[in-house]
């Protein structure tokens, strides 16, 4: 059987895939797997030994396109076609994904048509649904239960968990001779997302307490290096920044060692989850119901509500340091547990 998943989201999401995956490689071990994500998230996938092949389609966003993403838009759907793909799931609930999924000409294309429901075109080009109401349901269930539905037989009803392999991972060599460490990824795009620079200095200089060092985990972006390479002068030597330059098997190798993770809702904090790392997990702007780390051993913390006497401020200034150290506290005295 030859399988199609196309999911043009953003990079945590696409590792959201990989529980599936790993259930549908499980019910048809000689099963061949392809999945098309958004150019930039295939890294993320690397650790799935689930997947015969990544494919990219060109970022969505218009100020990452470029005049010649035509032709790349035109080979990928190209090379789509030309698989002859026994199933194609539209996993991403967009235009894009499901003109691929037409493309393919699949014998059997398949969407979701209950949490978004489907125009009547749409509905006319797919062959099977799902009526899996997702809503207040985790985005990993999302997607299993899509696929499931849509299958002959049943996907197992156990979901497995993330899938990073540490075989897959690459050493970081400025950690390589850290110990016990945890790692924290304070920066974020969403600006809802952020938590107050001051209160993850403190945090920094609390948790280097209880832990000998601290690796500080960002993203390129010039605002989320200058935050990292900032804190990391607090305590030089024992907080280290990756300056935006590791790589997802990079991070992936200090998430199986750390003790410990600390950050916001990002596709690094799936990352961690991917990894079995305790996560400490702030959650500001998005819901945990949805995007909570996946069977790892986690603790959720989110804004104390808001009444008349709170004083003004966002949401991320309702998330005191002494929250996020309860937290991690509680996870590190885990530590060593199965």
């Amino acid at each position: 059987m030859k399988f199609l998943f196309i999911k043009l989201k953003h990079i945590g999401d696409s590792l959201l895939l990989t529980p599936m995956i790993r259930s549908v490689r499980a019910a048809d071990p000689q099963a061949e797997i392809w999945v098309v994500v958004r150019r930039g998230c295939e890294g993320i996938l690397a650790g799935c030994p689930d997947i015969d092949r990544v494919l990219t389609a060109a970022a969505p966003e218009k100020n990452k396109r470029r005049p010649w993403n035509w032709a790349s838009d035109f080979g990928l759907a190209a090379a789509v076609r030309r698989e002859r793909f026994d199933y194609a799931f539209e996993l991403g609930d967009g235009d894009r994904g499901r003109w691929l999924t037409l493309i393919s000409g699949a014998r059997h294309r398949c969407a979701n048509a209950a949490g978004r429901p489907l125009h009547w075109w749409w509905k006319r080009t797919f062959t099977d649904f799902s009526d899996f109401w997702w809503y207040k349901s985790h985005q990993v269930e999302k997607d299993f239960y899509t696929v499931s539905d849509c299958l002959p037989e049943p996907l197992p009803l156990s979901i497995p968990p993330l899938s990073f392999a540490r075989e897959r991972t690459r050493p970081w060599s400025p950690a390589g001779n850290l110990t016990r460490f945890a790692v924290l990824h304070p920066g974020t795009r969403w600006s809802i997302k952020r938590w107050p620079e001051q209160r993850w200095r403190e945090l920094c200089a609390r948790l280097l307490e209880r832990i000998p060092a601290i690796v500080l985990s960002c993203g390129p972006d010039p605002e989320e290096v200058r935050l990292c390479t900032a804190l990391s002068r607090s305590a030089p030597g024992r907080i280290i920044s990756t300056s935006g330059q590791t790589s997802w098997a990079q991070l992936a190798g200090l998430l199986h060692r750390a003790v410990l993770f600390v950050g916001v809702d990002t596709a690094a904090m799936h990352l961690a989850a991917a990894c079995s790392c305790p996560t400490a997990a702030l959650f500001m702007g998005s819901s945990p119901i949805e995007w909570a780390p996946w069977q790892t051993r986690h603790v959720v913390i989110q804004p104390e509500p808001a009444d008349e006497e709170s004083p003004p401020g966002s949401p991320a200034e309702r998330i005191s340091v002494n929250m996020v150290l309860q937290a991690c506290d509680e996870l590190l005295r885990d530590e060593g547990r199965t």
